[in-house]
């Protein structure tokens, strides 16, 4: 590292960063390569690098740095002097959030000097934020490999076939929806790769791609290939899977080169005999064989399965006869089988907050995912219906399975579940299939083996620890029953950790349950392994205990001396005649029991911290977090860019569904109205896979006349969860225990506000609105005014996206040059009073802040509509009540 430092002049401060630790360390210039993408200051050192010695980074022919990096856009400006230039990556995705899912790099642009690198052949920019193709790109002579994958690219430029010397180009994961015809100039380009996006038609142009060995077209929707597709007479592989194919060109089994065409979860019915019997043509997930729909069927997919993409602002859809397959906005599909309903139904559907008081979790479940409520209840299908739920991965551990769970509006219950993984999206969903509909969740449980005990009696292991069996002799029962068995191994840093002993170790935790309330009618025979370290050679049988807990685990009995113990080398041996939780422990101590309680109760806890962050160009907007102890760091790092406050507060421990408060005080108080806020304080549930995260708006009452507010938030317990320990629950009650943590917040002098006085807003008037309708709750004047507020520099992109011509935008910024308010309101109402009749307005709204990379105002916005709709309902219900009161005062009467 020193000899590097030396190398490139930068002496002892290229040694350490700002952190202490080395920066540079396997980054070098020999050769003419510049590795600083792994380096989360990369861009940093490339700047002080060419500062200091510029001679030799001008002739880097290498050359990787992160798109991640905050310096990116001083970094881009040096680039274009680097002439020798024949590799560029700038690529995102080197940085994670706290679920481990990569972040997209900041570039959107490229500065149209780059196109001057004549020696260029190599260009990267994958994980990133482009909407365009830079116009650069298309001046570079030299450019043979191109990557543009995970970006939101809609469009390729019309003079894309310049780039005459390409042979390989990935666009994958985009928004792509055709292609330009110019695409079949691209002479030499040997792989394409153009999965993921949202075409629907092919040029005929594709055809002339003669050296192509590799095209990739999955995951689209394409109904059709063009016939031009049997010019490709290089093709090696086409992967056409995942679209909506309802016919294939039979010539395409005649390219002489093919050795793989993937037709795979299409809508083909049929396909040409020359296809279905090729040997490297795979088929599985297509109707084939299937009958025809009817004429009625969705033109985009006829002659296959109607496929249905709804939009979030949606929350129904139609299922006929012929059946569909269904995709919601938030990743959740539906597979409805031709006949799976016998008539036209109109199925609903929302995503519910899970609220413990009825989604009930049992001991080391984890919530992996949000309720889906399906409507009609109760209706039953004639073929299963399937469906695929996404959820928050856990982390992978042998010992835990994933499930979907059901309630059948009397309790809940598992349903049987296969778990896939997205390969392109990354994603983890849950499959199951059901008859009828009602409230559904993904939980991740202990691993359970289950077997069916007949009177012959039968054997059951545990697949978690298969030296875990449990024996039922013949004899033990009269009549057929179902045994479950899970097991939760503790670790001995685990054991240690919690009862600070050396000396304490225990088995794995054996939970055993039936579907019969009676006893076994002889004794069935459990064996456990020996604590770790203990052996039937050096086993001390004075510090041996056999526990027995009850089901909610509060008390633990030890049973040592109520068993005959048998021991093996490895194992110990005991018979019992019912089931429960049983714990095998070795230590010196004398009231296990009692330890063996506490471990169990810190087994089932997580230790969290909070967080209250202020955003940095607007302190208004305050970030609340609680975050399991272990992702805290990383949660810290993927914000500290945008928000800014105090450290994290002290340690806490909260159980899986448990219930907080935070409460704004010392002058600040919540800026509207919002469904989650009781008495004041914003209302949270604790699940340790889901973002217990809320982004609020916060004000103070007082005139502060130029003096900043320092208040504070403070975070406290709700109600005891049911069904925890003892002592859990009586350290949560009383008024002091339900104190977490409190963490400071300083206001400084704001603004005068819009629309806090009656009149021209910054000389502007502006007639009244009501934008959406009653039923789905309006966005009122006021509303848009407090909307405004928080728009800033991002108004130009907020109105493209909003529908609004590039000339309406330019003509808002000219008109209003010295003043960004007014800009931003004209803009804001001029779509209002445009778009005030159209009943969608509000969900065109949510999108367009979404796609404007605003987040937080699209979740104000939807706050502001589901405390309307409530406010709707209840009114409704109100209405319902006084008009029944009625009708029985006059049935009194009479």
């Amino acid at each position: 590292m020193q000899k590097m430092a030396e190398l490139l002049g930068l002496g002892d401060e290229c040694r350490e960063g700002a952190s202490g630790a080395p920066v540079l360390a396997g980054s070098c210039l020999a050769d003419n390569r510049l590795n600083l993408d792994v380096y989360p200051d990369g861009c940093h050192w490339f700047l002080q690098l060419f500062e200091r010695r510029q001679g030799e980074v001008v002739q880097v022919e290498f050359l990787r740095l992160s798109s991640n990096d905050h310096l990116l856009g001083t970094t881009l400006g040096i680039l274009p002097n680097l002439k020798h230039l024949k590799s560029l990556v700038l690529k995102g995705g080197h940085a994670r959030d706290e679920f481990g899912s990569c972040q997209h790099g900041s570039l959107t642009s490229l500065p149209r000097d780059l196109g001057n690198l004549r020696c260029l052949t190599h260009l990267d920019l994958s994980f990133n934020s482009l909407y365009t193709l830079p116009s650069c790109i298309l001046h570079l002579p030299s450019l043979r490999v191109l990557l543009v994958s995970h970006n939101s690219l809609v469009a390729l430029p019309e003079d894309f076939g310049s780039l005459s010397k390409l042979t390989f180009f990935s666009a994958m994961k985009n928004q792509l929806k055709d292609l330009p015809p110019s695409i079949g100039e691209l002479a030499v380009l040997q792989d394409l790769d153009l999965s993921e996006n949202a075409l629907e038609v092919l040029p005929e142009e594709v055809g002339n791609l003669h050296n192509c060995t590799e095209l990739d077209l999955s995951g689209n929707r394409l109904s059709s290939i063009p016939d031009s597709f049997a010019n490709l007479k290089s093709l090696r592989r086409l992967h056409l899977h995942s679209n909506l194919l309802v016919t294939v060109p039979a010539l395409l089994a005649s390219l002489p080169n093919l050795s793989r065409l993937d037709l795979q979860n299409n809508c083909l019915r049929a396909v040409p005999p020359e296809i279905q019997t090729s040997p490297f043509v795979c088929l599985r997930g297509n109707p084939l064989g299937e009958t025809e729909p009817s004429p009625q069927a969705d033109e985009s997919s006829a002659g296959g399965l109607r496929r249905l993409f709804l939009a979030s602002g949606e929350d129904s859809f139609t299922v006929t006869s012929e059946g569909c397959k269904v995709v919601l906005a938030c990743g959740i599909h539906f597979y409805f089988p031709p006949g799976a309903a016998s008539d036209s139904l109109q199925i609903y559907f929302r995503t519910l907050a899970p609220d413990p008081q009825w989604v009930k979790l049992r001991h080391h479940d984890i919530l992996l995912s949000r309720v889906l409520e399906l409507q009609p209840h109760g209706v039953k299908f004639q073929q299963e219906v399937q469906i695929w739920m996404p959820y928050a991965s856990p982390q992978t551990l042998h010992e835990r399975e994933v499930v979907v769970r059901t309630f059948s509006g009397q309790s809940w219950s598992d349903l049987r579940t296969r778990v896939e993984q997205k390969r392109k999206l990354k994603k983890h969903v849950a499959h199951c299939s059901v008859l009828h509909f009602s409230w559904f969740l993904v939980v991740s449980r202990l691993v359970q083996n289950e077997c069916k005990v007949p009177t012959e009696g039968t054997l059951l292991f545990s697949s978690v620890d298969p030296n875990i069996k449990v024996t039922f002799p013949p004899g033990v029962t009269e009549e057929t029953r179902s045994v479950k068995l899970q097991v939760l191994p503790v670790s001995a840093e685990e054991i240690e950790e919690i009862t600070a002993d050396a000396g304490c170790r225990a088995s794995p935790l054996l939970y055993l349950s039936q579907d019969s309330l009676v006893d076994f009618l002889r004794p069935v025979r459990i064996q456990l392994p020996l604590p770790p370290g203990v052996t039937g050679l050096n086993l001390d049988r004075s510090r041996l205990h056999l526990l027995h807990g009850n089901l909610e685990g509060q008390t633990w009995d030890d049973i040592t001396g109520q068993v005959v113990l048998e021991f093996t080398h490895l194992y110990a041996v005991f018979e019992v005649t019912h089931f429960s939780w049983y714990w095998l422990w070795y230590t010196t101590k004398t009231y296990i029991g009692g330890i063996a309680k506490k471990v169990y109760e810190r087994l089932r806890m997580y230790q969290v911290n909070f967080i209250a962050l202020q955003r940095k160009k607007d302190p208004e907007q305050v970030l609340l977090q609680c975050i399991p102890k272990h992702k805290v760091d990383p949660v810290l790092k993927k914000l500290q860019d945008r928000y800014r406050g105090p450290e994290p507060s002290d340690m806490v421990e909260m159980f899986e569904g448990e219930q907080f408060f935070a409460a704004f005080e010392r002058g600040i108080s919540i800026d509207m109205d919002r469904p989650d806020c009781v008495d004041g304080r914003l209302s949270f549930i604790f699940y340790s896979h889901l973002k217990n995260m809320k982004e609020i708006y916060v004000t103070s009452p007082v005139d502060r006349k130029g003096q900043a507010v320092k208040g504070q938030v403070s975070f406290y317990r709700g109600a005891v969860p049911e069904s925890i320990p003892e002592d859990a629950s009586r350290r949560r009650k009383g008024p002091d225990s339900l104190w977490l943590a409190t963490l400071p917040i300083k206001l400084p002098r704001l603004k005068p506000r819009w629309g806090e006085n009656p009149g021209p807003l910054n000389g502007c008037f502006f007639p009244p609105l009501n934008l959406g309708n009653a039923e789905t709750g309006y966005l009122t004047q006021a509303n848009l005014l407090s909307i405004a507020r928080r728009v800033g520099a991002d108004w130009q992109t907020i109105g493209l996206n909003l529908g609004l011509t590039y000339q309406q935008i330019e003509r808002i910024g000219y008109n209003n040059r010295e003043d960004l308010d007014k800009q931003i309101l004209d803009m804001l109402f001029s779509w209002a009073q445009q778009n005030s009749e159209d009943p969608d307005c509000v969900s065109k709204l949510i999108t367009a802040m979404k796609e404007s990379g605003r987040q937080d105002i699209a979740d104000e916005v939807d706050t502001i509509i589901e405390l309307g709709r409530q406010k709707y309902r209840e009114s409704i219900r109100r209405v319902g009540l006084e008009q029944e009161s009625s009708t029985e005062d006059s049935a009194i009467a009479m």
